[in-house]
C-alpha cells in the first residue's frame, strides 16, 4: 500500500512541476509582445503612433495638448526614430502648446542627405514633412531637429529649403572641416563631402533661428563651436559627453526651443 502512496505522490509533484514550467513560459511570451512600447513609464497623455512611409517605420508623438505645429526629429548614427522616447521627452511635451514630434528613419548611417545610397534629404522635404502634414494635420513653418548625424542632416536640411523651416536645432552635431576626417561612411568621398558641407551653407542658415549644443566632453565640440561662431549664435556647452544620459537631459531645453518657432 505505501508503494502505492509514494507513487501517487510522485505524479502528483510531477503534475505540479510541469504547470509551474508553463506558467513561466506563458509569463515569458506575454512580456515579448511590449517590446515595441516606448522607453517610457508614462507618455503624460500623448499619442504614440507608429506607421511606415517609403517601407520605413517612422514614429510620431502627438501631445494631448498641441498646437499642431510640426517638429521634425533625426536620430543618430547607429540609432532609429525610437531614440527619442523617454520619460523626458513625453514630460517636456505635456506642456501646453507643445508640437507634433516626427520621428523619421534614416537608416543606419545615412547622414541625411543625397548620395549614391539614397535620396534622404530629398525624401525628408519632398515625402515626409508633406506626408506629416497631412497624417497630423499641422499648421504652418516647420522646426527641424536632430542628434549627432541626425544634427548635421536637420542643418544640412534646412540649408537646402530654408524658407520652409522658422528653426533648426543641432545637438552635438556631427561636423567636420575635412572629407578626410568625417567619420567612415558618413559620405561617398570627397566630393559628396564638399556638395554636402554645412560650412558653406552659413549664409542660408542665418534666416533661421538656430541652436547649437554640445558636451564639453564631446569631440564635435569645436567643430560645433566654430559653425555657431560663424552662424553669430550661441553654442551651449553643458556637461557630459555623446551620450544618451546628456541628450534625455537637456530635452526640455530643446522644446523650450522648438516652441519659439514663430509661424
Amino acid at each position: 500500500m505505501w508503494r502505492y502512496a509514494i507513487v501517487a505522490a510522485g505524479i502528483v509533484l510531477a503534475v505540479v512541476v510541469v504547470l509551474q514550467f508553463r506558467g513561466s513560459d506563458h509569463h515569458k511570451s506575454s512580456k515579448s509582445t511590449t517590446g515595441s512600447a516606448p522607453r517610457s513609464t508614462e507618455t503624460r497623455g500623448a499619442r504614440v503612433v507608429h506607421y511606415t512611409l517609403g517601407g520605413r517605420d517612422e514614429i510620431a508623438v502627438v501631445p494631448k495638448n498641441t498646437d499642431h505645429r510640426l517638429l521634425v526629429f533625426l536620430h543618430g548614427r547607429g540609432a532609429g526614430p525610437d531614440q527619442f522616447l523617454s520619460n523626458q521627452l513625453f514630460a517636456s511635451l505635456a506642456r501646453p502648446g507643445s508640437p507634433v514630434v516626427v520621428m523619421l528613419n534614416g537608416g543606419d548611417h545615412s547622414y541625411w542627405h543625397d548620395r549614391s545610397g539614397g535620396k534622404w534629404a530629398t525624401m525628408v522635404l519632398d515625402t515626409a514633412i508633406p506626408d506629416a502634414r497631412r497624417r497630423f494635420h499641422t499648421t504652418g513653418k516647420v522646426a527641424i531637429g536632430g542628434i549627432s548625424m541626425g544634427g548635421y542632416g536637420a542643418l544640412h536640411i534646412a540649408s537646402l529649403r530654408p524658407k520652409l523651416f522658422c528653426a533648426v536645432g543641432g545637438h552635438s552635431a556631427a561636423l567636420w572641416h575635412r572629407a578626410s576626417a568625417a567619420a567612415p561612411g558618413a559620405f561617398d568621398n570627397a566630393e559628396d563631402f564638399r556638395r554636402n558641407n554645412v560650412f558653406t551653407a552659413v549664409s542660408k542658415l542665418k534666416h533661421l533661428q538656430v541652436w547649437l549644443d554640445v558636451g564639453d566632453q564631446d569631440s564635435f565640440k569645436a567643430a560645433d563651436g566654430d559653425l555657431a561662431r560663424r552662424l553669430s549664435v550661441v553654442l551651449h556647452v553643458f556637461p557630459g559627453g555623446h551620450d544618451s544620459s546628456y541628450w534625455n537631459s537637456h530635452m526640455g531645453a530643446y522644446l523650450a526651443f522648438y516652441a519659439r518657432c514663430s509661424l
